[in-house]
């Protein structure tokens, strides 16, 4: 029986934090510094800034200088007249980015995701995060007989649909024919509602939805230092690999699931009692 085995899109197979990287150093000079894994959940140090100089007549309030050109201001409100607070990024897109990301103001992710919703198939501009790693996986599931399906929670961009953007990408970079599944809701339910045998993904959290919401395994890809790793990660049986190479190697070696359609079907309408 074939290993039906999903791939998140985004930091797995596709390196979506180089290209915001581009779009927020475009916009604002500078981008923040790649997030410190070892800090945890700590917020990361507010970037330093230099004072601009004040007139001496200016009141308390006018003393608030706004950030300078090219800093990143992660506390900043918008200025009278802006847009609230509020309109910020949507969870969506708050889901889609990159944790260092979440180190910009509000405004700051509203206007980057504004930019990538505004750009002509966005998600078809990415690169690999591993040179040929497409198609190596192509080859290998078309090899080892894998079912593959690629999932993503990206939001929309100008052009065409996300679903297609993703499919164009794959294609192009050796995949053909890629099943592409815009996801709603947890990498969990996703894999016990599909059979999943294995999930592949770089965070954390989606690899823990995986090991309880679902049966598959939870291939963690973590490209820093495994010493960095989230406490317990191994404890909670999720795998992780130092690179999407190292996880089609792991995967190769994988024995073929050796459950049968009649337990499939048996396991979708909980006829436990039949007699196969």
């Amino acid at each position: 029986m074939s290993l039906r085995i999903a791939f998140d899109c985004d930091g797995v197979v596709a390196d979506l934090e180089s290209a915001l990287t581009d779009v927020v150093t475009s916009m604002f000079g500078n981008a923040p510094p790649p997030e410190d894994p070892a800090a945890g959940q700590k917020a990361a140090p507010e970037p330093e800034k230099v004072a601009a100089p004040q007139p001496a007549a200016t009141t308390a309030p006018e003393a608030a200088a706004k950030p300078e050109a090219g800093t990143i201001d992660a506390a900043a409100e918008p200025p009278t007249g802006e847009a609230p607070a509020s309109d910020g990024p949507t969870e969506e897109e708050v889901q889609a980015a990159p944790a260092r990301f979440r180190a910009l103001s509000r405004r700051q992710q509203h206007d980057l995701w504004e930019a990538v919703r505004n750009t002509e198939n966005f998600w078809e501009s990415l690169k690999e995060t591993e040179p040929g790693i497409i198609a190596r996986l192509a080859a290998l599931a078309r090899e080892r007989r894998w079912e593959v399906i690629f999932i993503t929670q990206r939001p929309s961009s100008a052009g065409d649909t996300t679903q297609i953007q993703t499919q164009r990408w794959l294609t192009a970079h050796g995949f053909e024919f890629p099943s592409v599944y815009v996801i709603k809701g947890t990498r969990g339910k996703v894999a016990e509602a599909l059979s999943l045998d294995v999930v592949v993904d770089d965070r954390p959290d989606n690899c823990l939805d995986v090991k309880l919401e679902s049966r598959a395994r939870a291939i963690l890809v973590w490209y820093d230092d495994p010493a960095s790793l989230p406490p317990n990660t191994r404890n909670l049986g999720i795998e992780p690999v130092a690179s999407l190479g190292a996880c089609l190697d792991l995967l190769a070696d994988a024995p073929a699931p050796k459950a049968g359609l009649f337990k499939r079907i048996k396991q979708l309408i909980g006829a436990s009692r039949i007699d196969v």
